[in-house]
């Protein structure tokens, strides 16, 4: 799984007055310069050349909002923009299509200046009728597979956008939110080229999905971003060419993207995606701890690339999680019992699987919060506790969880043998080595575990729907845990691993008779931080959650993968400090030397 959920957003401020903010020094009209990063390495590039970038698999429709998809979501990054973007250096929040905006002193209206003169990369002007189409349409609609309508209720009251005027939209909020600026991340969709497809072009909600199919003429493919689309052969390549109408330049007023070309070739295996790399087909690659080792031997004997370790802020932590609903009534009440969790996490080997899956190159991960998020996080690492199994044996012995034919397998009470499928990435760089671990340890402590492998790209809808018993998956990190909400709330949308607390319907009050006290507890912290603005509040709520987390584990939390890439030579200007973006990293700023 992967940082393209429902919950697509970012960090905010506490709003305690008028704030009239334009971060990088005062509002600017179009074209906005982008300056400020030389002690990341950032030099003035030169216009020209192209670059190939990889995708594990082929988009299933050009329609951002229209499928849930990791990859069609590392090609948006390139073609569209929001009204706020993240500073690469800060990863604070700054103005992008939005060149300033001011909150009243109540929390409750946020009004967006827009960047005037901006073109759709078709020629059109870009303004206000835009951005109230896009949230209207499709970002606030429940009916867009990847919309986000759930993040525009509070307390059950509708979220509202107007136009000002042509270059001014104004959000309502029934009451303050302290991240919702930093939500405002959404892509920005062209009412010319979509209207037919939307509610306001006459059509019903749904049929917005059906919008740019993968066969859909380039030119239909219209955006603000610094690429557009080109071509797109089915299975093989998606081509983008340079935007002319992009709207950022350099610190010296040189128009960006330099890249005039930009080429994602579909390629599923990790292993065939390296040997890409290193024959040249194939620019830049994110790695794993797994591949590094053998890249960096190549980089250090004169391979014409470099490799770049970071510490991740961004990125997805594996976790496990046993499906509290599974359909066999004895293990969903053993997965359901944080007792039986508790005891199945001192058989998880994290120190083994960091040496040995990511060989080294990860570190203990936290509780929903990166560890280098030092805004948020609260230092849970002992509550990881060790690997031990011979108490997790005397644990679920306290549990009635025994061998009791002497075959060698624990027997859920009531006399079945402890057995399960463990549902992971086949694809996956790291997975297949972790299942086999977890399923090797497992046995030793008497719990069968037989390994049930799906492509990678299926982990998310096979969490959703619930057809599982316990998986292998992974969530992305975000800067503020506001923006993790649908997934680590009970009764979220992604919180697949106990589906019962979850709404019967979209918009509908959470089950709240199907969560453990506990649940009701975190259900409630994360209510109560959305809504303060205070921060020592909200660091003290979190705290309580993390806390809660680590008790009671939802989920067990594996590692925290470090950020890996490895980059051609060719290039200058690659930026990798706390990894994705989320995506790729900054390739607007990328120039072929």
């Amino acid at each position: 799984m992967s940082t393209y959920s429902r919950s697509r957003s970012a960090l905010s401020r506490p709003v305690l007055a008028l704030i009239s903010l334009a971060l990088i020094g005062g509002a600017h009209a179009a074209p906005k310069k982008v300056d400020g990063y030389s002690s990341l390495g950032v030099v003035k590039g030169k216009a020209g050349g192209s670059m190939t970038l990889a995708l594990g698999d082929s988009p299933q429709s050009l329609f951002y909002y229209g499928v849930i998809d990791n990859n069609l979501g590392l090609i948006s990054q390139q073609l569209f923009d929001g009204l706020v973007e993240f500073n690469f250096n800060t990863y604070k929040i700054e103005p992008a299509l939005a060149e300033s905006w001011t909150i009243s002193p109540d929390g409750k209206t946020y009004t967006f200046k827009l960047r005037q003169g901006v073109k759709w990369s078709d020629g059109q002007a870009f303004n206000a009728d835009d951005v109230v189409f896009s949230y209207k349409n499709i970002i606030m609609n429940p009916e867009a597979r990847a919309g986000d309508a759930g993040n525009f209720k509070l307390d059950g009251k509708d979220i509202t956008i107007k136009k000002v005027d042509a270059n001014t939209v104004q959000f309502g909020l029934p009451r303050a939110a302290p991240a919702f600026l930093l939500q405002q991340r959404y892509f920005i969709m062209p009412q010319h080229k979509l209207a037919k497809f939307s509610q306001d072009g006459g059509a019903k909600a749904a049929d917005i999905n059906n919008a740019w199919p993968t066969n859909v003429a380039p030119a239909e493919v219209v955006g603000t971003g610094p690429f557009k689309l080109a071509g797109y052969t089915a299975g093989q390549k998606v081509s983008l060419v340079k935007n002319p109408n992009y709207w950022k330049v350099d610190a010296s007023g040189t128009p960006l993207p330099y890249l005039n070309a930009l080429d994602f070739l579909i390629i599923r295996d990790p292993q065939a995606q390296v040997a890409q790399f290193l024959a040249g087909n194939l620019d830049q690659l994110n790695i794993s701890g797994a591949q590094f080792p053998d890249l960096k031997s190549k980089e250090v004997a004169g391979a014409p690339f470099k490799v770049i370790r970071s510490t991740a802020l961004f990125g997805s932590p594996p976790f496990l999680a046993y499906n509290f609903d599974a359909k066999d009534a004895g293990l969903s009440k053993l997965f359901g019992d944080a007792r039986f969790r508790r005891a199945m996490q001192s058989a998880v080997d994290r120190e083994r699987i960091i040496d040995t899956v990511y060989n080294g190159l990860a570190s203990l991960p936290g509780h929903g919060v990166a560890p280098v998020n030092t805004q948020w996080y609260t230092n849970t690492k002992a509550q990881l506790g060790k690997f031990d199994l011979a108490a997790a044996g005397k644990a679920l012995d306290a549990l009635g969880v025994k061998d009791t034919n002497g075959d060698g397998v624990r027997n859920v009470p009531g006399g079945k043998n402890l057995e399960f499928d463990l549902t992971y990435g086949t694809d996956s760089s790291v997975y297949p080595a972790m299942a086999t671990i977890l399923q090797s340890d497992f046995k030793k402590l008497g719990v069968k575990v037989n390994l049930k492998g799906v492509l990678s790209s299926k982990l998310l809808s096979t969490g959703l729907s619930g057809d599982y018993e316990a998986i292998l998956a992974a969530f992305g990190d975000q800067p503020d845990p506001e923006l993790r909400k649908p997934i680590w709330q009970p009764g979220g949308s992604l919180y697949f691993w106990h589906r019962s607390t979850q709404p019967a319907t979209d918009g509908a009050a959470p089950n709240l008779a199907k969560m453990a006290g506990w649940e009701k507890e975190i259900y409630n912290i994360f209510n109560e931080a959305a809504t303060t603005t205070v921060a020592s509040k909200r660091k003290a709520l979190y705290t309580r959650w993390q806390l809660l987390f680590a008790q009671n584990l939802p989920v067990t939390p594996i590692a925290k993968p470090e950020n890996i890439g490895a980059i051609s030579n060719k290039y200058g200007n690659y930026i990798y400090n706390l990894g994705v973006i989320p995506g790729y990293n900054p390739v607007p700023l990328i120039y072929q030397k």
